[in-house]
């Protein structure tokens, strides 16, 4: 595993409720790269995701993550944002009560380079819009209260863009998608690799959207543990293929573990 790599978890066991998830998980990602992380429903892909943001609700038992050269493992999720991590939530909470707009001031407050005054903020949110197609007046809308599936992940797409940070991971942002907020996703995904050349884990089980994405690693997760890592050929192989051969793999390796 590479030591000068943005992300770097290594031999990472998590549990939730004293259940293990994550078996000594091992994962590197490069400034600038884009990894997608796939498999089954069911295999841990969204808990990793969870785990390398600090998601309190799990707990690492073994194992570390380092981003950007320093140990975040006790980090709490909000000091690893602030620190350049990002995640996208398979199913967006909504806050009644507060406005888009606030919601999105508040996440940049206190961050070099990103506060903006009154209406430099306000022009810079129609640029983002504009970008993504996306009306300015769900700016004045309670955050995600009444929001469709697919207009919630527009606004994670616009979080994403205002924040820039240096790893995004997106969990499952696809999920529940048409066509039109499919396109606007990975546009969003497109115009944020460009802005700041930052780095994507893409966490899904639908290849759909990584059509347009330059893909460098594809890791493959059954059962808690990555169980193949390739480049972006994998990706056309899983499409036609699916993941029946490496839950076949899986099991063959535990009950040979158990003998």
């Amino acid at each position: 595993m590479s030591t000068d790599a943005l992300l770097n978890v290594a031999d990472l066991t998590a549990s939730v409720d004293e259940k293990t998830i994550l078996h000594q998980v091992s994962l590197s990602v490069a400034a600038g790269e884009t990894h997608v992380l796939m498999g089954p429903n069911g295999a841990g892909k969204s808990t990793m995701g969870h785990v390398i943001m600090g998601d309190p609700a799990y707990t690492v038992d073994s194992g570390s993550i380092a981003f950007d050269g320093a140990d975040i493992t006790e980090l709490t999720c909000d000091k690893r944002s602030r620190a350049g991590l990002f995640l996208s939530f398979q199913a967006p909470v909504e806050i009644p009560g507060v406005p888009l707009s606030s919601f999105l001031r508040a996440t940049i407050a206190g961050r070099p380079g990103l506060e903006m005054r009154g209406k430099e903020f306000r022009r810079r949110m129609k640029e983002l819009c504009a970008e993504l197609d996306m009306d300015p007046a769900y700016l004045n809308r309670e955050l995600g209260v009444g929001f469709s599936g697919g207009e919630k992940k527009k606004v994670e797409m616009l979080q994403l863009l205002l924040l820039q940070p240096k790893l995004a991971i997106l969990d499952e942002t696809d999920s529940g998608l048409d066509v039109d907020a499919l396109s606007v996703v990975s546009r969003g995904m497109e115009a944020y690799r460009a802005s700041c050349d930052g780095s994507l884990i893409v966490i899904t089980h639908n290849t759909r959207i990584l059509e347009h994405l330059d893909v460098d690693r594809v890791h493959v997760m059954v059962g808690g543990r990555i169980v193949r890592e390739d480049d972006a050929s994998l990706i056309p192989w899983i499409d036609e293929h699916g993941f029946e051969s490496f839950e076949r793999e899986a099991d063959a390796g535990s009950a040979a573990g158990a003998r």
